[in-house]
């Protein structure tokens, strides 16, 4: 047979595929060879050098897809241990440029891959008075701006149909930008399907009346683009995805005769007993019932969970911290009357009071605070490693102790300011992602450039920009994409099949981006949240440009904690951490 190759251009995989196709008997007649992103010169003489495969070699080819999308606006480069390699303890700048240097090549493959060319702004090294050392965690974004900014340039020679001038803009920032938006409870049904129900990767275990014997069957379902109520609901706050789901059943049974004959309870919750009636009392409608009563299930186990764990008690005293309304009294207060709290939901209220309040590492008021939550050590080296990503040296300045006296009326120590004209609709949907305001600024042409250079500035020194250029960038033409945009397949409309059309938001989920603006990329090194997704598309139709969130991982809650713990495995045991 034939066989079609799709690998990275690596000295291992050339390797291996030489020693498949080279000898007397090849593993296949003809190969197909597609590289993943561009291949090394060297190694393409590698493969010539070998006569007798060339002959076998059907095609050979650079594709430019070394990248995960992670739905219709997000992708992830896959560099699941960039958080430890590259803000971990000890500086090894080695490991970390190579991390960053695959970083850069694969999101250089997405800018290839659909012909778009950036203008690359990245947050800048704060501390560039010669006094203070730069370390190597202040330029991650700066180097991965390069490496980038690199491989776009080869691909402006090399690559056929690459656009010659900007078409789009990026922008390269790091975890360190917002530490809270990884740890916090964010309330939608996405974030909280995949914070609260240990599912695998987009994997739910659903039970489904089964339509021949009594016993309910399992069945994993994928919760992706392709279920019009998830694409409905999962940006929804998990009250309001609850009241929808419920108005969609009610709506159900309503429309349906048989369906009130067997579903006369649906003022309470309906049971799989009562859907499995259903189901077999309306074969045709048997689908949507199964999609409906899915969701049913996975709001109910959620709700259920938010009451047994008392979540919104914690909730609302992490978005007090965050906004500057509750502070260390009412953290103890809360230790101290809620001690059924869970191990881990104490331990990211002391995550985001150690962002808050970054200053009380140095009076061991955070110490004191883990003795009284009773933290593990282990526990303690998540919070102790949230040091590793504070922001660089010019914030702490700012919080001298003799402003005190002119202020009568002590200022709220507040991470996050209520945005003006957002608001509220829910409880606990007050906090955002500090994205959201750098998207905003970005599109308005606000972002400071001396904060977020911009590599395609002709500048003569590295950091500083010459007039000339912030002239050329700051005026430029109104942004309008010049990509015709293909609307996705998954993203055309089918018969509605709820009752009532969740299908006409797949519809306009992806038709309206070719009426819209240049795109705007944001790339996050360190891995990005879900609510941070959810807001590049909330953005998306607030500022009728398509916002695209990329990021070395995605990470919920607890996979974000558990990277943190091993930011300094290495050269901790767990007896040294009781320090």
């Amino acid at each position: 047979m034939d066989a079609i190759y799709f690998i990275q251009p690596t000295k291992e995989n050339i390797v291996i595929f030489l020693s498949d196709m080279s000898g007397r008997s090849p593993l296949y007649r003809k190969a197909f060879v597609f590289f993943s992103s561009p291949v090394a010169r060297e190694l393409v003489s590698h493969i010539k050098r070998d006569g007798s495969v060339l002959s076998r070699i059907g095609a050979l080819r650079e594709m430019n897809l070394e990248y995960f999308a992670i739905d219709s606006q997000g992708f992830v480069t896959d560099n699941e241990r960039a958080l430890e390699e590259l803000f971990g303890d000890e500086e090894s700048s080695r490991k970390g440029d190579a991390c960053l240097n695959l970083m850069a090549t694969r999101i250089a493959t997405v800018f290839a891959s659909l012909r778009e060319f950036p203008f690359v702004r990245y947050r800048a090294a704060k501390s560039l008075d010669p006094t203070t050392m730069t370390t190597f965690r202040d330029l991650i974004p700066t180097k991965l701006a390069a490496g980038v900014w690199n491989c776009l340039t080869k691909y402006k020679t090399n690559l056929p149909n690459f656009p010659q001038s900007e078409t789009c803009e990026l922008l390269i920032l790091d975890r360190s930008i917002d530490q809270i938006a990884p740890i916090i409870h964010e309330w939608t049904y996405d974030a909280m399907c995949h914070d609260l129900l240990n599912m695998e990767g987009n994997k739910y275990v659903h039970e489904v009346p089964s339509k021949t014997s009594g016993v309910p069957e399992k069945k994993e379902v994928l919760l992706e683009d392709h279920d019009p109520i998830w694409l409905e609901l999962r940006h929804a706050h998990i009250a309001d995805a609850s009241e929808r789901l419920h108005e969609k059943m009610t709506n159900f049974v309503s429309k349906n005769k048989a369906a009130q004959i067997h579903g006369s309870r649906v003022g309470s919750e309906l049971s799989t007993r009562d859907l499995q009636r259903m189901v077999q009392a309306l074969p045709q409608y048997s689908e949507q019932i199964e999609k409906l009563s899915l969701h049913v299930d996975i709001a109910g186990k959620i709700n259920k969970i938010i009451r047994e764990m008392g979540l919104k008690e914690v909730g609302q005293l992490e978005q007090d911290l965050v906004f500057g309304d509750a502070g260390t009294k009412d953290l103890i207060n809360f230790l101290r009357v809620n001690e059924d709290v869970s191990r881990e939901n104490k331990l990211r209220l002391l995550m985001i009071y150690a962002a808050v309040y970054p200053e009380k590492f140095e009076d061991d008021k955070i110490s004191k605070l883990m003795e009284l939550a009773r933290l593990p050590p282990d526990d303690m080296t998540a919070v102790y490693n949230m040091r590793l990503l504070e922001p660089s040296s010019d914030t702490k300045k700012s919080s001298l102790p003799f402003s005190l006296k002119f202020d009568v009326h002590k200022k709220k120590h507040a991470a996050r300011k209520d945005r003006p004209g957002e608001e509220v609709t829910w409880q606990l949907s007050r906090f955002y992602p500090i994205i959201e305001e750098l998207v905003e600024k970005l599109s308005k042409r606000e972002l400071p450039k001396d904060e977020y250079p911009c590599m395609n500035d002709p500048s003569p020194t590295f950091h500083g920009t010459s007039q000339a250029a912030s002239l050329r960038t700051g005026q430029a033409p109104a942004p309008h994409s010049m990509r015709s945009r293909r609307t996705a397949t998954w993203a055309r409309p089918r018969n509605s099949d709820d009752g009532y059309s969740s299908d006409s938001i797949l519809r306009h989920a992806s038709s309206d981006f070719k009426k819209m603006g240049q795109r705007i990329f944001v790339f996050i090194v360190g891995g990005a949240t879900r609510s941070e997704l959810r807001v590049c598309h909330k953005l998306s139709t607030k500022l009728k440009r398509e916002i695209v969130l990329g990021s070395s991982s995605l990470d919920d809650p607890p996979e974000f904690i558990t990277k943190l713990k091993l930011m300094t495995a290495n050269e901790l045991s767990l007896d040294d951490l009781q320090i």
